[in-house]
Protein backbone atom coordinates (compact mmCIF):
# COMPACT_ATOMS: atom_id res chain seq x y z
CA UNK A 1 0.00 0.00 0.00
CA UNK A 2 1.40 3.75 -1.15
CA UNK A 3 1.40 6.64 0.73
CA UNK A 4 0.24 9.87 -0.79
CA UNK A 5 -1.11 13.27 -0.74
CA UNK A 6 -4.14 14.25 -3.16
CA UNK A 7 -4.08 16.18 -6.36
CA UNK A 8 -6.25 17.71 -8.68
CA UNK A 9 -3.61 18.49 -11.36
CA UNK A 10 -4.35 16.25 -14.28
CA UNK A 11 -2.06 15.58 -16.87
CA UNK A 12 -5.16 14.78 -20.00
CA UNK A 13 -8.68 16.92 -19.16
CA UNK A 14 -10.67 13.66 -19.09
CA UNK A 15 -8.55 11.39 -17.03
CA UNK A 16 -7.89 11.48 -13.04
CA UNK A 17 -4.51 12.48 -12.13
CA UNK A 18 -2.02 9.82 -13.17
CA UNK A 19 -0.49 8.94 -9.82
CA UNK A 20 -4.00 8.01 -7.99
CA UNK A 21 -4.95 6.34 -11.38
CA UNK A 22 -2.16 4.07 -11.34
CA UNK A 23 -2.90 3.11 -7.24
CA UNK A 24 -6.24 1.97 -8.99
CA UNK A 25 -4.36 -0.77 -10.54
CA UNK A 26 -2.73 -1.58 -7.16
CA UNK A 27 -5.02 -2.08 -3.97
CA UNK A 28 -8.18 -0.89 -3.54
CA UNK A 29 -7.33 1.00 -0.06
CA UNK A 30 -3.98 3.64 0.57
CA UNK A 31 -2.62 5.08 2.86
CA UNK A 32 -3.46 8.88 2.30
CA UNK A 33 -2.17 12.28 4.09
CA UNK A 34 -4.62 14.71 4.40
CA UNK A 35 -3.99 18.11 4.26
CA UNK A 36 -3.94 18.93 8.09
CA UNK A 37 -1.36 15.94 8.62
CA UNK A 38 -4.01 13.25 9.69
CA UNK A 39 -3.20 9.64 8.67
CA UNK A 40 -6.48 8.27 6.90
CA UNK A 41 -6.81 6.13 3.71
CA UNK A 42 -8.14 6.72 0.01
CA UNK A 43 -10.28 4.19 -2.00
CA UNK A 44 -9.88 3.42 -5.33
CA UNK A 45 -11.66 0.33 -5.31
CA UNK A 46 -15.55 0.09 -6.69
CA UNK A 47 -15.95 -2.95 -3.86
CA UNK A 48 -14.84 -1.13 -1.18
CA UNK A 49 -16.03 2.16 -2.29
CA UNK A 50 -19.74 0.90 -2.26
CA UNK A 51 -19.03 -1.06 0.99
CA UNK A 52 -17.89 2.02 2.94
CA UNK A 53 -20.72 4.30 1.12
CA UNK A 54 -23.45 2.19 2.72
CA UNK A 55 -21.47 1.28 5.92
CA UNK A 56 -23.37 3.37 8.65
CA UNK A 57 -20.40 2.99 11.04
CA UNK A 58 -18.90 5.31 8.58
CA UNK A 59 -19.99 8.98 9.46
CA UNK A 60 -20.06 12.09 7.23
CA UNK A 61 -20.21 14.63 9.78
CA UNK A 62 -17.74 17.83 9.30
CA UNK A 63 -16.58 17.81 12.68
CA UNK A 64 -14.67 14.19 11.82
CA UNK A 65 -13.65 14.73 8.62
CA UNK A 66 -10.00 16.23 7.61
CA UNK A 67 -9.26 18.06 4.44
CA UNK A 68 -7.66 16.24 1.27
CA UNK A 69 -6.76 19.28 -0.14
CA UNK A 70 -3.75 21.98 1.24
CA UNK A 71 -5.84 24.83 -0.29
CA UNK A 72 -8.92 23.86 1.80
CA UNK A 73 -7.16 23.45 5.83
CA UNK A 74 -8.43 26.42 6.56
CA UNK A 75 -11.41 26.23 5.59
CA UNK A 76 -12.17 22.98 6.85
CA UNK A 77 -10.35 24.39 10.55
CA UNK A 78 -12.65 27.51 10.51
CA UNK A 79 -16.24 26.33 9.54
CA UNK A 80 -15.28 22.96 11.73
CA UNK A 81 -16.88 25.74 14.89
CA UNK A 82 -20.68 25.44 15.52
CA UNK A 83 -20.88 28.50 14.81
CA UNK A 84 -20.83 28.36 11.40
CA UNK A 85 -23.14 25.42 11.08
CA UNK A 86 -25.94 25.48 8.94
CA UNK A 87 -29.24 23.53 9.51
CA UNK A 88 -30.93 21.69 7.32
CA UNK A 89 -27.93 21.02 5.44
CA UNK A 90 -28.74 17.52 5.54
CA UNK A 91 -25.65 16.21 3.21
CA UNK A 92 -23.22 16.51 6.36
CA UNK A 93 -25.69 14.46 8.95
CA UNK A 94 -26.03 10.89 9.82
CA UNK A 95 -29.27 8.88 10.36
CA UNK A 96 -31.32 9.31 12.29
CA UNK A 97 -31.02 13.55 11.63
CA UNK A 98 -30.11 12.93 8.00
CA UNK A 99 -33.55 10.60 7.28
CA UNK A 100 -35.74 13.36 8.69
CA UNK A 101 -34.96 15.53 6.34
CA UNK A 102 -34.29 13.05 3.53
CA UNK A 103 -38.17 11.69 4.32
CA UNK A 104 -39.51 15.52 3.60
CA UNK A 105 -38.00 15.75 0.35
CA UNK A 106 -38.34 12.65 -1.28
CA UNK A 107 -41.36 12.91 -2.41
CA UNK A 108 -40.45 15.85 -4.27
CA UNK A 109 -37.99 14.30 -6.70
CA UNK A 110 -39.83 10.56 -7.95
CA UNK A 111 -39.13 9.38 -11.08
CA UNK A 112 -42.57 10.28 -12.23
CA UNK A 113 -42.75 13.62 -10.70
CA UNK A 114 -39.20 14.16 -12.37
CA UNK A 115 -40.78 12.65 -15.83
CA UNK A 116 -43.63 15.59 -15.05
CA UNK A 117 -40.91 17.91 -15.47
CA UNK A 118 -39.13 16.54 -19.24
CA UNK A 119 -41.60 19.36 -21.63
CA UNK A 120 -40.39 21.92 -19.16
CA UNK A 121 -37.04 20.85 -19.61
CA UNK A 122 -37.12 20.54 -22.90
CA UNK A 123 -38.67 24.40 -23.43
CA UNK A 124 -35.93 25.91 -21.78
CA UNK A 125 -33.28 23.91 -23.46
CA UNK A 126 -34.48 24.70 -27.03
CA UNK A 127 -34.94 28.34 -25.86
CA UNK A 128 -31.43 28.22 -25.05
CA UNK A 129 -30.64 26.76 -27.93
CA UNK A 130 -32.00 30.12 -30.16
CA UNK A 131 -30.82 32.60 -27.97
CA UNK A 132 -27.58 30.87 -28.77
CA UNK A 133 -28.01 30.50 -32.43
CA UNK A 134 -29.51 34.12 -32.58
CA UNK A 135 -25.97 35.47 -30.59
CA UNK A 136 -23.67 33.52 -33.26
CA UNK A 137 -21.00 32.39 -33.13
CA UNK A 138 -18.69 31.73 -31.55
CA UNK A 139 -20.14 30.90 -28.39
CA UNK A 140 -19.33 29.89 -24.99
CA UNK A 141 -21.27 27.01 -24.32
CA UNK A 142 -20.73 27.08 -20.94
CA UNK A 143 -22.18 30.90 -20.48
CA UNK A 144 -24.54 30.08 -23.49
CA UNK A 145 -26.07 26.56 -23.34
CA UNK A 146 -24.30 24.53 -20.04
CA UNK A 147 -24.87 26.52 -17.03
CA UNK A 148 -28.81 28.04 -18.30
CA UNK A 149 -30.50 24.85 -18.36
CA UNK A 150 -29.92 23.37 -14.77
CA UNK A 151 -30.05 27.18 -13.51
CA UNK A 152 -33.60 27.91 -14.93
CA UNK A 153 -34.83 24.63 -14.51
CA UNK A 154 -33.76 24.53 -10.28
CA UNK A 155 -34.97 28.11 -9.89
CA UNK A 156 -38.30 26.93 -11.38
CA UNK A 157 -38.96 23.98 -9.01
CA UNK A 158 -37.05 25.67 -5.95
CA UNK A 159 -39.33 28.90 -6.54
CA UNK A 160 -35.75 30.91 -6.63
CA UNK A 161 -36.19 34.16 -9.26
CA UNK A 162 -33.94 33.28 -11.74
CA UNK A 163 -32.89 37.41 -12.09
CA UNK A 164 -31.05 36.55 -9.04
CA UNK A 165 -28.85 34.29 -11.00
CA UNK A 166 -25.18 36.48 -10.79
CA UNK A 167 -25.83 36.44 -7.02
CA UNK A 168 -26.34 33.30 -6.46
CA UNK A 169 -23.88 31.55 -8.96
CA UNK A 170 -21.15 34.09 -7.67
CA UNK A 171 -21.81 33.00 -4.05
CA UNK A 172 -21.37 29.39 -5.34
CA UNK A 173 -18.35 29.99 -7.26
CA UNK A 174 -16.83 30.65 -4.07
CA UNK A 175 -18.00 28.21 -2.00
CA UNK A 176 -16.54 26.07 -4.98
CA UNK A 177 -13.45 27.39 -5.72
CA UNK A 178 -10.30 25.45 -3.92
CA UNK A 179 -8.61 28.77 -3.52
CA UNK A 180 -11.28 30.28 -2.02
CA UNK A 181 -9.35 31.42 2.02
CA UNK A 182 -11.84 30.60 4.78
CA UNK A 183 -13.33 34.29 5.15
CA UNK A 184 -14.63 34.53 1.62
CA UNK A 185 -16.26 30.64 1.89
CA UNK A 186 -17.91 32.25 4.91
CA UNK A 187 -18.99 35.16 3.23
CA UNK A 188 -20.27 33.20 0.03
CA UNK A 189 -22.12 31.03 2.98
CA UNK A 190 -23.74 33.74 5.03
CA UNK A 191 -24.40 35.78 1.24
CA UNK A 192 -26.53 33.24 0.19
CA UNK A 193 -28.56 31.76 3.48
CA UNK A 194 -29.05 35.49 3.94
CA UNK A 195 -31.13 35.37 0.30
CA UNK A 196 -32.49 32.33 0.64
CA UNK A 197 -34.14 32.98 4.67
CA UNK A 198 -35.53 36.50 3.16
CA UNK A 199 -37.26 34.56 -0.09
CA UNK A 200 -38.77 31.91 2.65
CA UNK A 201 -40.11 34.83 4.47
CA UNK A 202 -41.95 36.01 1.11
CA UNK A 203 -43.14 32.48 0.65
CA UNK A 204 -44.66 32.43 3.65
CA UNK A 205 -46.46 35.38 3.18
CA UNK A 206 -46.77 34.68 -0.56
CA UNK A 207 -46.90 30.86 -1.00
CA UNK A 208 -46.57 29.93 -4.94
CA UNK A 209 -46.50 26.72 -6.85
CA UNK A 210 -43.13 25.56 -6.09
CA UNK A 211 -40.71 23.23 -3.90
CA UNK A 212 -40.10 26.17 -1.08
CA UNK A 213 -43.50 27.22 -0.84
CA UNK A 214 -44.62 23.49 0.08
CA UNK A 215 -41.80 22.76 2.27
CA UNK A 216 -42.82 26.46 4.49
CA UNK A 217 -47.10 25.52 4.11
CA UNK A 218 -45.93 21.86 5.51
CA UNK A 219 -44.68 23.05 8.49
CA UNK A 220 -42.43 20.59 9.39
CA UNK A 221 -39.03 22.51 9.54
CA UNK A 222 -37.84 26.01 11.14
CA UNK A 223 -37.15 29.02 8.59
CA UNK A 224 -33.09 28.15 9.34
CA UNK A 225 -33.65 24.59 8.33
CA UNK A 226 -35.73 25.21 5.11
CA UNK A 227 -32.62 28.06 3.84
CA UNK A 228 -30.44 24.86 4.39
CA UNK A 229 -32.44 22.63 2.72
CA UNK A 230 -32.80 25.29 -0.08
CA UNK A 231 -29.09 25.93 -0.37
CA UNK A 232 -28.25 22.74 -0.71
CA UNK A 233 -30.20 22.18 -3.42
CA UNK A 234 -29.88 25.15 -4.71
CA UNK A 235 -25.75 24.70 -5.26
CA UNK A 236 -25.89 21.13 -5.85
CA UNK A 237 -28.84 21.62 -8.52
CA UNK A 238 -26.97 24.17 -10.88
CA UNK A 239 -23.18 23.40 -10.65
CA UNK A 240 -23.06 19.19 -10.97
CA UNK A 241 -25.40 19.24 -14.04
CA UNK A 242 -23.97 22.53 -15.57
CA UNK A 243 -20.34 20.94 -15.49
CA UNK A 244 -21.54 17.66 -16.90
CA UNK A 245 -23.35 19.48 -20.11
CA UNK A 246 -20.18 20.99 -20.31
CA UNK A 247 -17.35 19.28 -19.84
CA UNK A 248 -19.40 16.10 -21.53
CA UNK A 249 -19.67 18.26 -24.85
CA UNK A 250 -16.26 18.59 -24.46
CA UNK A 251 -15.59 14.85 -24.45
CA UNK A 252 -17.74 14.41 -26.97
CA UNK A 253 -16.09 16.96 -29.56
CA UNK A 254 -12.70 14.70 -28.68
CA UNK A 255 -14.62 11.80 -29.56
CA UNK A 256 -16.40 12.17 -32.67
CA UNK A 257 -17.38 8.53 -33.13
CA UNK A 258 -19.02 8.52 -29.96
CA UNK A 259 -20.40 12.41 -30.70
CA UNK A 260 -22.26 11.22 -34.24
CA UNK A 261 -23.42 8.13 -32.26
CA UNK A 262 -25.01 10.34 -29.25
CA UNK A 263 -26.47 13.23 -32.25
CA UNK A 264 -27.88 10.16 -34.41
CA UNK A 265 -29.24 6.87 -32.33
CA UNK A 266 -31.90 7.72 -29.81
CA UNK A 267 -31.28 3.99 -28.34
CA UNK A 268 -27.71 5.30 -27.29
CA UNK A 269 -28.70 8.26 -25.28
CA UNK A 270 -29.77 6.96 -22.12
CA UNK A 271 -26.83 4.87 -21.58
CA UNK A 272 -24.29 7.40 -22.98
CA UNK A 273 -25.66 9.67 -20.10
CA UNK A 274 -24.22 7.03 -18.24
CA UNK A 275 -21.14 6.41 -19.84
CA UNK A 276 -20.27 9.92 -19.77
CA UNK A 277 -21.06 10.26 -15.52
CA UNK A 278 -18.82 7.49 -15.15
CA UNK A 279 -16.22 8.36 -17.70
CA UNK A 280 -15.79 12.03 -16.51
CA UNK A 281 -16.65 11.96 -12.80
CA UNK A 282 -16.51 15.67 -11.94
CA UNK A 283 -16.78 15.02 -8.00
CA UNK A 284 -13.25 14.35 -8.35
CA UNK A 285 -12.35 15.60 -4.74
CA UNK A 286 -14.34 13.55 -1.75
CA UNK A 287 -16.41 12.21 -0.41
CA UNK A 288 -15.00 11.57 2.88
CA UNK A 289 -16.53 9.47 5.94
CA UNK A 290 -14.74 9.09 9.61
CA UNK A 291 -14.51 5.53 10.66
CA UNK A 292 -16.70 5.11 13.92
CA UNK A 293 -15.42 2.04 15.03
CA UNK A 294 -12.23 -0.44 13.36
CA UNK A 295 -13.92 -1.66 10.33
CA UNK A 296 -12.00 -3.65 8.20
CA UNK A 297 -12.79 -3.74 4.48
CA UNK A 298 -11.49 -5.66 1.82
CA UNK A 299 -8.49 -7.10 4.35
CA UNK A 300 -7.66 -3.93 5.55
CA UNK A 301 -8.85 -2.75 9.36
CA UNK A 302 -9.67 1.17 9.34
CA UNK A 303 -9.30 2.43 12.50
CA UNK A 304 -11.79 4.41 14.76
CA UNK A 305 -11.44 8.24 14.18
CA UNK A 306 -9.58 7.49 10.69
CA UNK A 307 -10.91 9.46 7.75
CA UNK A 308 -11.51 7.58 4.31
CA UNK A 309 -11.31 10.39 1.07
CA UNK A 310 -12.94 8.36 -2.09
CA UNK A 311 -11.20 9.26 -5.48
CA UNK A 312 -14.38 8.70 -7.53
CA UNK A 313 -12.96 9.09 -11.12
CA UNK A 314 -10.33 5.97 -10.18
CA UNK A 315 -12.99 3.67 -8.26
CA UNK A 316 -15.36 4.39 -11.81
CA UNK A 317 -12.97 3.10 -14.20
CA UNK A 318 -11.88 0.24 -11.85
CA UNK A 319 -11.42 -2.35 -14.03
CA UNK A 320 -12.68 -5.36 -11.88
CA UNK A 321 -16.33 -3.35 -12.76
CA UNK A 322 -15.76 -1.54 -15.86
CA UNK A 323 -13.55 -3.58 -17.94
CA UNK A 324 -11.92 -0.74 -20.48
CA UNK A 325 -13.21 2.13 -18.32
CA UNK A 326 -10.26 4.53 -19.55
CA UNK A 327 -12.27 4.80 -23.20
CA UNK A 328 -15.43 6.45 -23.38
CA UNK A 329 -18.04 4.05 -25.22
CA UNK A 330 -21.48 4.99 -24.97
CA UNK A 331 -22.04 1.72 -26.10
CA UNK A 332 -20.66 -0.05 -23.03
CA UNK A 333 -23.47 -1.01 -20.56
CA UNK A 334 -22.49 2.14 -17.27
CA UNK A 335 -25.00 1.05 -14.84
CA UNK A 336 -23.98 0.99 -11.32
CA UNK A 337 -21.25 3.76 -11.61
CA UNK A 338 -20.72 5.64 -8.12
CA UNK A 339 -21.10 9.38 -9.64
CA UNK A 340 -24.20 9.96 -7.62
CA UNK A 341 -23.10 8.40 -4.47
CA UNK A 342 -24.41 5.05 -2.56
CA UNK A 343 -26.30 4.40 0.64
CA UNK A 344 -28.12 7.06 2.16
CA UNK A 345 -26.19 10.33 0.41
CA UNK A 346 -27.16 8.97 -3.22
CA UNK A 347 -27.57 12.03 -4.79
CA UNK A 348 -31.70 13.32 -4.57
CA UNK A 349 -32.02 15.17 -7.66
CA UNK A 350 -29.82 12.22 -10.09
CA UNK A 351 -33.23 11.80 -12.04
CA UNK A 352 -33.16 15.55 -12.70
CA UNK A 353 -29.87 15.24 -13.79
CA UNK A 354 -30.27 12.72 -15.99
CA UNK A 355 -33.89 14.71 -17.77
CA UNK A 356 -31.72 17.36 -18.39
CA UNK A 357 -28.51 15.73 -20.01
CA UNK A 358 -30.72 13.39 -22.03
CA UNK A 359 -32.32 15.96 -23.44
CA UNK A 360 -29.86 18.45 -23.70
CA UNK A 361 -27.42 16.98 -25.36
CA UNK A 362 -28.89 15.59 -28.43
CA UNK A 363 -30.93 18.66 -28.81
CA UNK A 364 -27.59 20.54 -28.83
CA UNK A 365 -25.86 18.13 -31.18
CA UNK A 366 -28.58 18.34 -33.60
CA UNK A 367 -28.87 22.06 -33.68
CA UNK A 368 -25.65 22.32 -34.99
CA UNK A 369 -24.08 19.60 -36.22
CA UNK A 370 -21.06 21.48 -37.71
CA UNK A 371 -20.56 22.04 -33.48
CA UNK A 372 -16.75 21.67 -33.15
CA UNK A 373 -14.58 23.47 -31.05
CA UNK A 374 -13.29 27.96 -31.75
CA UNK A 375 -9.84 27.37 -29.83
CA UNK A 376 -7.38 24.69 -29.97
CA UNK A 377 -8.32 21.71 -27.10
CA UNK A 378 -5.29 22.90 -24.87
CA UNK A 379 -6.82 26.25 -24.67
CA UNK A 380 -9.95 24.92 -22.81
CA UNK A 381 -9.38 26.46 -19.08
CA UNK A 382 -10.42 23.20 -16.91
CA UNK A 383 -11.53 23.29 -13.32
CA UNK A 384 -8.62 21.76 -11.59
CA UNK A 385 -9.16 24.93 -9.17
CA UNK A 386 -12.88 23.98 -7.68
CA UNK A 387 -14.21 20.98 -6.11
CA UNK A 388 -16.29 20.31 -8.67
CA UNK A 389 -14.81 19.03 -12.04
CA UNK A 390 -15.27 20.37 -15.37
CA UNK A 391 -14.65 23.42 -17.94
CA UNK A 392 -14.61 27.26 -17.03
CA UNK A 393 -15.50 28.02 -20.75
CA UNK A 394 -16.06 25.95 -23.62
CA UNK A 395 -15.59 28.11 -26.60
CA UNK A 396 -17.27 26.66 -30.02
CA UNK A 397 -18.70 27.48 -33.38
CA UNK A 398 -20.63 25.19 -35.93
Amino acid sequence: MSELIMTTERERPFDPPERIAELGGEAPLHRLTFADGHEGWLVTGYAAARAILADPRFSNRPEYAHPTIPARAEVAEKLRGKEFAVPGFFLRMDAPEHTRYRKLLTGQFTVRRMKQLEPRVEEITLARLDAMEAAGRPADLVEQFALPIPSLVICELLGVPYEDRERFQHDSKALLALESGADEVIDAMRSMTGYLYDLIQRRRAEPRDDLISGLVQGGDLADDELTGVAFLLLVAGHETTANMLGLGTYALLRNPDQLAAMRDDPSVVDNGVEELLRYLTIIHIGPIRAALEDVEVEGTVIRKGQSVAFSLPVVNRDPARFPGGDSLDITRPAGGHLTFGHGIHQCLGQQLARIEMRIGYPALLRRFPGLRLAVPPEEVPMRTDMSIYGVHRLPVTW
